[in-house]
């Protein structure tokens, strides 16, 4: 395989990165004219950390968690309860009132968002001590229960004060900037990267190749699961924080089994165990879905409306695509592996040579 030279690959990320900038900082001074765009690359920010956090559990630890949703609900809910304006909670808490001890505490949204992944992390730990214990179909049931139990609680009228109950939770502060949730989103994937290439991480990966191997030698099986699954509540629920501030309103079925099943559906589309998968993944599913909004609008041709062109179809010619690509892909976009710089540059060396292999060389008798 060829290679780049180092400082090619240095210019090159530099340039990247610059370009990117440069497309949030237009954004965000044209909020108003962009601001569909906006949401939707948002949205995908948010979601790539929960992708990672949750293929960091199955793609490199193996295993299959269905419990997101829960720990996403914990985090949103910290994160809205503590950063709504004090002189705003009447009119939020208008049933049954907010809590005494609640009435007057706010933090600011960093403090509150780190607050909401550490809960949920808490919550993740004691969660995870009896089922880390299960494995495969049988630890994802459990997980998926305990999600459900989570959303539950936070709708019983026990807790009306607390949470609001069914009523959910609104008048949550916006995003200050473009920038905001972007920045959010590439500290806490390059945290999990650093993690998934640290030690630790690479006894993440020994138990997901072989336990009884990894066990052989000298690592601690439950410790080291409860760690991967601990970490991964901890940035869930920090993405939980984020999805809060970024749709200004929350209710419990905002983080129904669906959610789970969104964020699932990108890890498997990237790639197990590809980090880099799983942040492609999740701007490719997000966008795709708006972008393809046209299907849901009547169609005339000719004065002819096209029968299929309604509410719904959306959604139909979107799940054509995913299993075209999971059937053309079948271990993702980019299975367990990276995107580099030498990926990249061999695919279009190999590119090239395949076109000049095809094209004849001048004087050749050969067919066209």
């Amino acid at each position: 395989m060829m290679k780049m030279k180092k400082n090619t690959k240095i210019l090159l990320s530099v340039l990247i990165l610059i370009a990117a900038v440069a497309a949030l900082w237009y954004l965000d001074a044209n909020k108003n004219q962009y601001s569909y765009a906006i949401s939707i690359l948002q949205r995908s920010a948010i979601y790539a950390i929960a992708a990672v956090a949750m293929n960091m559990l199955t793609g490199f630890t193996g295993l299959f968690s269905l419990g997101q949703a829960g720990f996403m609900a914990i985090g949103a809910y910290t994160v809205a309860i503590l950063t709504i304006p004090v002189e705003m909670r009447a009119n939020v808490y208008y049933i049954n009132g907010i809590a005494d001890f609640l009435a007057n505490l706010s933090l600011p949204f960093w403090a509150a968002l780190i607050l909401g992944g550490v809960l949920a992390a808490l919550v993740g730990f004691f969660v995870g001590i009896p089922v880390l214990r299960l494995k495969s179909d049988y630890l994802a049931i459990a997980t998926l229960g305990f999600s459900e139990i989570i959303r539950a609680i936070i709708a019983a009228p026990q807790l009306d004060r607390i949470t609001n109950g069914s009523y959910g939770l609104k008048s949550i502060p916006a995003f200050s900037s473009v920038f905001e949730a972007f920045f959010i989103a590439g500290i806490c994937i390059l945290l999990m990267i650093l993690i998934i290439n640290s030690s630790y991480g690479r006894a993440f990966k020994a138990i997901k190749e072989d336990e009884t191997a990894a066990q052989a030698m000298g690592i601690n099986l439950f410790k080291h699961k409860s760690m991967s699954f601990i970490i991964s509540c901890f940035f869930t629920g920090i993405a939980g924080g984020l999805l809060a501030v970024f749709m200004r309103s929350i209710d419990s079925k905002t983080f129904q089994i669906a959610l789970t099943y969104d964020i699932l559906l990108i890890v498997v589309l990237g790639g197990l165990g590809s980090i880099t998968g799983s942040v492609i993944g999740a701007f490719l599913m997000t966008a795709g879905r708006e972008w393809l909004r046209f299907f849901d609008n009547p169609l005339m041709i000719g004065g002819f409306q096209v029968p299929l062109f309604r509410t719904g179809f959306r959604m139909v010619i979107f799940s054509l695509i995913l299993m075209a690509v999971v059937l053309y892909y079948r271990k993702g976009l980019f299975g367990d592996k990276e995107f580099t710089w030498d990926r990249m540059y061999n695919f279009f060396i190999r590119l090239r040579d395949r076109i000049r292999r095809k094209t004849p060389e001048k004087g050749d008798k050969g067919n066209v």
